[in-house]
């Protein structure tokens, strides 16, 4: 059980903004994605979307995030 957590930690996007990729962070990408798609300001913050909007970006979310790495 131990071995299932650690493996799907190593397969998904770590929860840290690194310094070298900065703005160009696959979190911040897929967000200004979705955000051009919905038609939101991108300054916006997920828990303000509205719930059809935020069902939206967490399924995207699960979906683009935390997919294994191809590869591994």
């Amino acid at each position: 059980m131990v071995e299932e957590n650690l493996e799907e930690e190593k397969s998904s996007v770590p929860n840290v903004i690194s310094a070298q990729t900065g703005e160009l962070d696959v979190r911040f990408q897929l967000w200004r994605s979705f955000c051009a798609e919905s038609g939101v300001p991108v300054e916006s913050l997920p828990c303000n979307l509205i719930e059809e909007l935020r069902e939206r970006w967490e399924k995207l979310k699960d979906d683009q995030l935390h997919k294994p790495i191809e590869g591994r």
